[in-house]
């Protein structure tokens, strides 16, 4: 599995040949941004969890400035970030919502406002984004950085147990496998 990962992966030098990603070569040449082991994958998946909830476009840049500034898997961040999408992005932001509303004592009394959103055109999305989350109050902006820490505290910790449950797996398999050769 590892080396179907790593055949994918750019080479640091093809990184260097891209003029755009030339100025950040100082940044992109740490080995860890590019390893495939459990601190490393484990360290991109908290990273792309916590920098999903983040409304905008501007997700994967905030996983890659965490990526590059703990030194975790930077491609494994940027695809951590893609379980937010236009179906799955409003029940996370209920979710929390909710998380916000019961951390801060709200839990059954605190309804969500309705929003009603008027028709729009792509350039006043972000001032309306905006208006919305002001409608959600405390709960929300409470509720939003909790819940994304959570889910990159779960999403780093099932990363390191799944992994090391399967090195055990093949540890056991090998020992059994050696056992019966003559």
């Amino acid at each position: 599995m590892r080396k179907a990962i790593r055949s994918r992966l750019p080479s640091y030098d093809s990184l260097l040949a891209n003029r755009w990603l030339r100025p950040l070569a100082t940044w992109l040449h740490y080995p860890n941004l590019w390893n495939i082991n459990r601190r490393s994958v484990a360290g991109g998946v908290a990273a792309g969890l916590f920098c999903g909830l983040i409304p905008g476009p501007v997700q994967m840049l905030c996983a890659a400035s965490l990526a590059i500034l703990f030194r975790v898997n930077l491609p494994v961040a940027l695809l951590a970030t893609l379980y937010t999408n236009p179906l799955t992005i409003v029940p996370l932001y209920v979710v929390a919502y909710e998380y916000g509303a019961w951390a801060i004592g709200q839990g059954g009394e605190a309804a969500a406002p309705s929003v009603v959103l008027p028709e729009m055109h792509w350039h006043d999305w972000n001032v309306a984004v905006m208006d919305w989350m002001a409608l959600l109050g405390r709960p929300f902006l409470i509720g939003l950085p909790l819940l994304a820490l959570t889910l990159a505290l779960f999403g780093y910790v099932g990363v390191r147990m799944l992994w090391r449950i399967r090195v055990i797996y093949v540890w056991r398999k090998r020992v059994r496998f050696a056992g019966k050769v003559p």
